[in-house]
């Protein structure tokens, strides 16, 4: 499914979040840790896609290289050609992967980023002990993600947004009418807020906090292993 919608992602991440995408992933990587003095840091990148959030972390000065993993080869290929056009894209490795079985020793990096993907994985748990095990002790997993507003008009809103215009927008830009749909079902299913912070406890960081945006309708989940 992503293979298919490879070519117009970006853009349609722009349109249906309202151009307020890119900033989301900005602030998600306001929780990167603090570098060592003695090197900058070693990022991994899950479910990179077209390598959005890979390519903003190399603008960042503290972030010496940056390895992105997903299971879409079509993602993939736009996103090594969108490195190509980066001055730093030399820093930037892409590669097949899947986040329930990560192909990297233990303590391989000291930051792990996921941005709308957690939701997409088989196994949310497996997935997330995944990111633990290949982080260095003080470590952060960060993990952007859809949630759940917190009830009232806006909620209301939200949820008709997400379920009627979503995915005919989505459907009509892309021309895959089912990959939309398949969004609005796994926003509602996918847990969010304390229930996602719990799972993150439970796949072993030793310190879990979040930040919720747009009124809890996107969160970011920031995991520390111990």
């Amino acid at each position: 499914m992503f293979d298919r919608i490879a070519h117009r992602y970006d853009a349609l991440n722009r349109v249906l979040s309202f151009g307020l995408d890119t900033g989301w992933r900005k602030r998600a990587l306001g929780h990167l840790p603090k570098p060592s003095a003695a090197a900058g840091l070693r990022v991994l990148d899950v479910a990179t896609g077209t390598a959005d959030v890979a390519l903003l972390l190399l603008h960042r000065p503290e972030v010496e290289r940056v390895t992105g993993v997903d299971v879409s080869t079509e993602m993939l290929a736009h996103g090594r050609r969108k490195a190509t056009e980066h001055p730093r894209g030399a820093a930037l490795s892409l590669q097949t992967g899947d986040a329930t079985a990560l192909p990297f020793p233990d303590q391989s990096f000291d930051a792990v980023t996921m941005s709308f993907g957690l939701r997409n994985v088989l196994d949310v748990d497996r997935a997330l002990r995944e990111l633990c095990r290949v982080l260095v002790p003080g470590g952060r997993a960060i993990v952007l993600e859809f949630g759940t507003p917190r009830p009232g008009p806006f909620a209301a809103l939200y949820a008709q947004y997400r379920r009627h215009l979503l995915p005919r927008i989505g459907g009509a830009l892309s021309g895959d009418a089912h990959a939309y749909r398949y969004l609005d079902r796994t926003i509602a299913t996918f847990p969010s807020g304390e229930a996602l912070r719990a799972r993150f406890d439970a796949a072993g960081f030793a310190r879990t906090w979040q930040e919720p945006l747009v009124g809890g309708a996107v969160g970011i989940t920031v995991g520390e292993r111990g």
